[in-house]
C-alpha cells in the first residue's frame, strides 16, 4: 500500500517560507497543504499566485492571515515556521503547533540550540514535544550547519584540539525586510551607532548557539558568556536589492565577532561580516573553517554557500530526519546528517 504524501504547512511566507514553497512543488511525495502569512499583500490570495507560478497538479492553497485555519490537530506532518529570530518570539507559535500533534522545524536563528540563551524555554518546548508525541528542531544555513554543525564534523578527524575558528564572508541580499533591519542595512552610521548602543540592532543572531553547539559537542566547558562585537560596514557606492537599497555612506551591513573562552584561552572564534552585494567592492564570499589540534585543519570553500538558499535547503531535508526522531526538542548534533532529497521523500520516512 502506497503511503500517503508528507503533509506540510508553511508560517510564514516571507522571503524564506515562500523559497521553500517553490522547492517542495518540485519534489516528489510532499505536498503543501496550508500557508499562513500576516502580510495584506499576501492575505486571501493563491500561493501560486503569490510565488508567480502555474499550479499545474498541485491543489490550490489560499493563504490565511490567522493559523488556526491552516492547522488543526495532527492535520499535517510538520510546519515549516519561518516568522522569528528569537526564541522567545517563536515560542508561543511553537507551543500551538505542538500542542496539535504537529512536529515544526523553525528558522528562528537561537532555535538552532536554544538552551545557550534559553534553557527555560527549551526545557518546556522538550516536555510539550514529548508530551504530544512530536518533534522540534531549529536549523538554517548559519546556525545550523557553516559555523557549527560543519566544525563539529571536521573535528571527527583530530585526535586533540587547542582552537576553532569559524569565518563565514556573506551577502545578505537574498533575504528579507526582517534580516535588513536586524543588521542596519540602508540606515546613516549615526542611526547604526545609535541603534546599536540602544540594542535595537541584533546584527547576526546565532555566535552563543553556534559556540555552545561546539563546545557541548566536544566536551569543552566555557568559561563564561560568549563575547560579541558588531562593527558596521559603510558602503562607498550605491547598492539594491530586491529587499533594501544603501546609498553611499549608508550603512551595508556588518561585521560581527564572537569569542568564547575555555580554560582562560580563546578556544572558539567566529568572524562574520555579512552585507548586501559585496562584490560592489570587492569584497570575495567564503566560508572557512580552521582548527589547530592533531592534526590540523583548513576548509575553505569559495564562494559562501548562499544563505537563502542555504536555509531553504536546510530546513526541506531535515523534514523526514525531524519526522523520524523520538519525540522531543533536538538540535543538529542530535539527528543524522543532514542530505539532499532527490527521491521520493516517502521513502525517507520511518514505517
Amino acid at each position: 500500500m502506497k503511503k500517503e504524501n508528507v503533509k506540510i504547512a508553511i508560517w510564514g511566507f516571507g522571503a524564506m517560507g515562500s523559497g521553500m514553497a517553490e522547492v517542495l512543488l518540485r519534489k516528489k511525495g510532499v505536498d503543501i497543504v496550508g500557508v499562513c502569512d500576516i502580510h495584506p499583500n499576501r492575505v486571501g490570495k493563491s500561493m501560486f499566485e503569490v510565488l508567480g507560478m502555474p499550479k499545474g497538479k498541485h491543489k490550490d492553497v489560499t493563504i490565511q492571515g490567522d493559523i488556526t485555519k491552516v492547522i488543526s490537530k495532527k492535520s499535517v506532518d510538520l510546519v515549516l515556521l519561518a516568522t522569528d529570530s528569537f526564541t522567545a518570539k517563536a515560542f508561543e507559535k511553537i507551543k500551538l503547533i505542538v500542542e496539535l500533534g504537529i512536529n515544526v522545524i523553525t528558522t528562528a536563528e537561537e532555535m538552532a540550540y536554544p538552551k545557550a540563551k534559553e534553557p527555560k524555554l527549551s526545557a518546556e518546548m522538550d516536555r510539550l514535544a514529548k508530551a504530544n508525541g512530536v518533534s522540534i528542531l531549529g536549523t538554517g544555513i548559519n546556525p545550523g550547519l557553516i559555523m557549527d554543525l560543519l566544525v563539529v564534523l571536521m573535528t571527527g578527524a583530530c585526535t586533540d584540539v587547542e582552537y576553532v575558528k569559524a569565518e563565514r564572508v556573506n551577502s545578505l541580499s537574498p533575504f528579507g525586510p526582517a534580516v535588513m533591519e536586524e543588521q542596519g542595512v540602508g540606515i546613516t552610521l549615526d542611526e547604526f551607532k545609535k541603534q546599536a548602543k540602544s540594542g535595537h540592532l541584533a546584527g547576526h543572531v546565532g555566535f552563543n548557539e553556534s559556540v555552545s553547539m561546539i563546545c557541548d559537542a566536544i566536551g569543552w566547558k566555557l568559561d563564561k558568556a560568549v563575547e560579541q562585537t558588531m562593527d558596521p560596514i559603510v558602503s562607498k557606492v550605491l547598492r539594491k536589492t530586491k529587499y533594501a537599497e544603501v546609498k553611499p555612506g549608508n550603512v551595508a551591513g556588518c561585521t560581527m565577532k564572537g569569542f568564547g573562552y575555555v580554560n582562560g584561552k580563546l578556544a572558539v572564534e567566529m568572524i562574520h561580516p555579512q552585507q548586501i552585494e559585496p562584490e560592489l567592492e570587492g569584497t570575495d564570499t567564503g566560508d572557512y573553517v580552521v582548527i589547530k589540534g592533531t592534526p590540523n585543519v583548513n576548509l575553505s570553500n569559495k564562494p559562501e554557500i548562499p544563505g537563502g538558499i542555504g536555509t531553504i535547503a536546510m530546513c526541506i531535508n531535515m523534514i523526514p530526519q525531524v519526522i523520524n526522531a523520538r519525540p522531543g526538542l533536538h538540535t543538529m548534533l542530535d539527528l543524522p546528517v543532514p542530505r539532499a532529497i532527490m527521491g521520493d521523500m516517502r521513502e525517507q520516512i520511518h514505517e
